[in-house]
This record gives C-alpha cells, sequence and structure tokens, in this order.
C-alpha cells in the first residue's frame, strides 16, 4: 500500500518504487516514473513490460 501512496502523490499510474522494510514498517527510498523492470521480471517470472502495455491501451 505504501508503494501505491507514494505513486499516486506523485500523480504516476506506472512507477517503479524502491523500498526498504524497518521496524517502523515500510520506508520508500525513491520513486521512478520510468522503472526498469529487468529484475522485477526476473524476480517474479511475470511479463511486467506485457502488463504495462495493456494497462496502457486499456487507458488511452
Amino acid at each position: 500500500m505504501a508503494a501505491i501512496k507514494a505513486a499516486k502523490a506523485l500523480g504516476l499510474h506506472i512507477a517503479g518504487v524502491d523500498m526498504l522494510q524497518s521496524d517502523r514498517g515500510p520506508l520508500i527510498i525513491e520513486v521512478n516514473s520510468s522503472p526498469g523492470l529487468e529484475g522485477i521480471e526476473k524476480a517474479t517470472g511475470e511479463d511486467i513490460a506485457g502488463e504495462v502495455v495493456k494497462f496502457i491501451e486499456r487507458h488511452v
């Protein structure tokens, strides 16, 4: 939820949000308006770029 709030606060529909877990909960380190997807695709095995394209197609 913290990542979604951070992206919305910056008016971004698509964003890369770098976070760290702390004793106080999740901490936002950085919000990227043009995120790289290689790491998350490798970690999840999902086609994130393909999902971004589908999102854009639905909202144009």
